[in-house]
């Protein structure tokens, strides 16, 4: 009897414990990540190239998917526009090092961050973390004053949050605009959550990093990560992206929302 209670609480433990999927063509840095990863206390499946990754991926559901963007079959931009066809599943991007334009497609076409090559396995175990941490659903406390209609309830246990035609459900992480759903992967998301709690303040590029993608103050970073991610946030928000009325810059800030109440 107690050795089948310890091989079913082995096999819950196995359950809950979140699953990585890593593509990357060089084996040495798929066995390193591996093992790391696993060390931390994840599961972790493998490929070694785009289209392997894809496979693997429809087969194995992952939490998250660090991906490298030179594959052979299919590079890591394919692997990315095929996975966002169905999942908001987090990714993460391995890119080289200089290589700019690379960082900058890779997010544009849905990834969360991107994690330059050649890389410490503890940078990359603290990216995993931040961005997994992100999944998590949290409330959006809603300021007192506004210029935004907004509206916020409670059914069920649900906290809505409506500002103008787009509608965030903060209980399970989604939004929509009258009524039809609004993909947000879990970055996007947490983004819009930061801005929403804090309706009216902007922010800078540096202090988003900070808060969303738990990037340490004296980290050296290209912060346009986050244009990018405004910019994917207002395609999908905004109904004239070019001309945002949520969403707004803060000339020599940052960005901020549009205050609410």
């Amino acid at each position: 009897m107690a050795e089948n209670e310890e091989l079913q609480e082995m096999s819950n433990e196995e359950e809950t414990r979140q699953k990585i999927l890593v593509a990357d063509d060089e084996a040495s840095i798929r066995r390193i990540l591996e093992t790391r990863l696993k060390m931390v206390g994840y599961d972790v499946v493998t490929a070694e190239d785009g289209e392997e990754a894809v496979e693997v991926f429809n087969k194995t559901n992952p939490d998250l998917v660090v991906l490298d963007v030179m594959m052979p079959k299919m590079d890591g931009y394919g692997v990315t526009r095929e996975i966002r066809r169905t999942s908001d599943v987090p990714i993460i991007i391995l890119t080289a090092l200089g290589d700019v334009s690379e960082r900058i497609t890779g997010l544009e076409l849905g990834a969360d961050d991107y994690v330059i090559k050649p890389f410490s396995p503890k940078e990359l175990e603290a990216r995993v973390k931040a961005v997994l941490r992100r999944t998590i659903s949290k409330d959006i406390v809603i300021p007192a004053s506004s210029s935004v209609t907004a509206t916020t309830s409670s059914k069920g246990g649900k906290n809505i949050i409506t500002a103008g035609a787009i509608k965030i459900d903060t209980a399970r992480r989604q939004v929509y605009r009258k009524n039809e759903r609004i993909r947000l992967t879990g970055m996007e998301f947490s983004l819009l959550e930061l801005l929403v709690n804090n309706s009216g303040q902007a922010y800078s590029r540096n202090e988003i990093l900070q808060h969303v993608w738990s990037y340490p103050a004296d980290h050296r970073i290209d912060t346009r990560v986050v244009d990018v991610h405004i910019s994917r946030l207002r395609s999908k928000l905004e109904t004239d992206p070019a001309n945002p009325e949520l969403i707004l810059t803060a000339r020599g800030i940052g960005y901020m929302f549009q205050r609410i109440n």
